[in-house]
């Protein structure tokens, strides 16, 4: 075999299920105690990297009608993962599988759902690439927009952390009733008052930025050039369009002598959130708390935490993070593969998947 051979699967049966794990899944640990939920062991088959980058999928074993489960998380180099995932799907589609199921707990490409300017809906186009790569199936956890759900041609499960984050909150922060649920923003606010609510807690909002940034002038009122007009044509006289331009940081509540916690559904870039801590802590905030349920935590994230006002912050494991965590001991885990096994059985199964969404809030 040439190449680099990224990681050979173990076999897994359990009926007429199999499930195979994408090989970057090696850095976390959330599909072992998946499968171990289970009680079943990985699909037998190997994936890995020609001498020119190439992807390359060998699946060892018959999957010939039956329910295969693809559980793959998304690392730092989220391109391969996905034409590790395409490539997976489409080998397993070739070799006649009855249905195929991609676990995907962080979705990626998820902020890239609206359309900006001249950009694209790159969340669309992944949709569509992995329907047409074979997936009949998604199992994911905290869309960052639960309207990406309409991007797919399939059935999607989109899983709440939410509950295991509560629990978190009721069990491991002291005193947590002396806390209040902060949102980062105004568009956070929803998911912030579904956890206040659940909690019977305080709710701030979080309004403005740190830094203003420039706006961009080049918006095509110019286009097309004047040169190219017809002549005799004066255009069109448009009512001025004033830009938009935030304010400083400002709270909306009370958070002095409390515990703040801030919620959102990713944390990636961190500045925002340091700035948002600082802020907090300048209006008398004791402890500062960030939950979230996908830590991506890129760049030098993790020391800008340990550096910060920022005394926890608590992710599931969605994404592999162990490197980030020892880089920065305040970084804490949840495990969420219980409601992830407990969805594969079901769907496996044939059984309601409403179990899982019991007293979840539409907002969160």
């Amino acid at each position: 075999m040439k190449g680099r051979e990224v990681f050979p699967h173990t076999r897994m049966f359990s009926g007429t299920c199999n499930v195979l794990v994408s090989p970057l899944l090696i850095f976390c640990y959330t599909f072992f105690f998946t499968c171990r939920r289970l009680g079943v062991e990985l699909g037998k088959s190997v994936v890995y990297q020609e001498s020119n980058s190439e992807t390359r999928v060998d699946v060892k074993e018959s999957v010939r009608g039956q329910d295969i489960f693809i559980i793959q998380t998304i690392p730092r180099d989220v391109n391969t993962a996905i034409m590790e995932l395409l490539v997976m799907a489409y080998a397993l589609k070739t070799s006649c599988a009855k249905n195929i199921i991609g676990v995907i707990p962080y979705f990626p490409y998820s902020k890239q759902c609206k359309m900006r300017k001249r950009g694209s809906i790159v969340c669309k186009l992944l949709a569509a690439m992995l329907a047409k790569a074979g997936l009949t199936h998604i199992i994911t956890m905290d869309l960052h927009q639960k309207e990406i759900q309409g991007f797919f041609s399939f059935p999607v499960d989109n899983l709440r952390a939410s509950p295991f984050l509560i629990q978190y909150i009721q069990e491991e922060i002291p005193d947590y009733r002396n806390a209040i649920i902060v949102a980062k923003s105004p568009s956070a606010a929803k998911r912030a008052q579904s956890y206040a609510e659940r909690l019977r807690l305080g709710l701030a909002v979080m309004h403005g930025e740190a830094n203003h940034s420039e706006s961009d002038m080049a918006d095509g009122r110019q286009s097309p050039p004047l040169s190219r007009v017809t002549t005799g044509h004066t255009g069109l006289e448009l009512p001025l369009m004033m830009a938009k331009e935030k304010p400083p940081i400002t709270v909306v509540g009370d958070v002095g002598g409390r515990i703040a916690i801030i919620i959102d559904d990713i944390i990636d870039d961190v500045e925002d959130f340091v700035a948002a801590a600082e802020i907090l802590k300048e209006r008398g905030a004791y402890k500062i708390y960030i939950m979230a349920t996908h830590g991506l935590l890129s760049a030098d994230g993790p020391r800008l935490i340990e550096e910060s006002a920022i005394d926890e912050v608590v992710v599931t494991n969605t994404v592999p993070h162990e490197v980030q965590k020892l880089q920065c001991p305040k970084i804490k885990t949840v495990d969420v593969s219980m409601i992830l096994a407990e969805a594969i059985r079901r769907i496996h199964n044939g059984e309601s998947m409403a179990y899982l969404f019991r007293n979840i809030a539409v907002d969160d």
